[in-house]
């Protein structure tokens, strides 16, 4: 692949993206090409406020909604709120995230990472699922590959907590969802299609609020290794908008470990891949989150 850029976006008038977390970092970057590019972007952020100081810069191309991904009534009232405005739309791009937090609860009772980064965001698409008219792309990171899927113990209940394997276990939760959405789009001849992402190693507020030990050191080396949001959201670009993305692939950085560089398609560990493993947790998911998936069999 060409060293794709953001000037590289089809033009996208005409088309609604809804981005989680644009309030900032990646999502606020992401939302902000795709604006650029004509598409009308509804900003879908826990913090209003700084969802609004960024639409403002974006201009009338954008729109802030509130939603809490760790609190599914908030979803829920995401999700009735946009059908009243949006019939259909033609993308959804599952960007919000926390990292490596003190082990904490959201407001349903999930450990904050899982229900949070895959729990709220399975929830939304699910919610949604029947207006999208195109693409679902979810955001994972490298840092899948530390993860495990524990369906005993999804929630670090019985587990000693631990924020980093937390946070592992729910970025191959992201890969294991995007993949198994794809095989039940496909399943199902459904046009819609689901991409998965990582930004490699970016330069975003993720990094400075991760709370873990770390913390410091992650402040003075992200400057130095990282790359730039702008650059860290063009997997996410590529995946929302390139006519030559393959439905199901994984895309991020083509650089030197995959911490920086132009999008291109990368491999995920063997454990995103499997297939029983993928299948329980949607069903674990559907189960926990209360909802019912239009690509659930009967």
């Amino acid at each position: 692949m060409a060293a794709w850029t953001a000037n590289d976006i089809p033009d996208q008038s005409n088309r609604t993206v809804v981005v989680t977390g644009a309030n900032s970092g990646l999502g606020a970057e992401t939302a902000r090409a795709l604006a650029r590019a004509g598409a009308q972007v509804v900003l879908a952020c826990r913090d209003v406020a700084k969802g609004e100081e960024v639409a403002a810069h974006i201009g009338p191309n954008a729109q802030v909604r509130k939603v809490d991904l760790a609190d599914l009534s908030s979803v829920r009232a995401f999700a009735a709120d946009l059908a009243a405005t949006h019939p259909t739309i033609d993308v959804l791009v599952n960007n919000a995230g926390v990292m490596a937090v003190p082990q904490r609860r959201t407001a349903d009772g999930f450990e904050m990472q899982i229900g949070t980064n895959h729990l709220g965001h399975f929830a939304l698409t699910m919610l949604l699922l029947g207006r999208i008219t195109d693409r679902v792309v979810t955001v994972s990171s490298t840092m899948h590959r530390i993860g495990k899927i524990d369906l005993d113990d999804l929630n670090w209940e019985r587990r000693r907590y631990e924020r980093w394997p937390a946070y592992g276990q729910s970025k191959l939760a992201n890969l294991l969802f995007a993949y198994e959405l794809q095989r039940r789009l496909t399943a199902h001849g459904s046009p819609v299609k689901s991409f998965a992402v990582h930004p490699g190693y970016s330069s975003t507020n993720l990094q400075y609020r991760s709370e873990s030990r770390y913390g410091k050191l992650v402040e003075w080396v992200t400057p130095v290794i990282g790359q730039s949001a702008a650059m860290g959201a063009l997997p996410s670009l590529y995946a929302a908008t390139a006519v030559d993305a393959e439905p199901g692939g994984f895309y991020g950085p083509g650089g030197l470990f995959e911490m920086r560089g132009h999008p291109g398609k990368v491999q995920s560990n063997a454990r995103s891949h499997d297939q029983g493993v993928a299948a329980s947790l949607w069903s674990l998911s559907e189960q926990l989150c209360d909802v019912r998936s239009p690509l659930t069999s009967t």
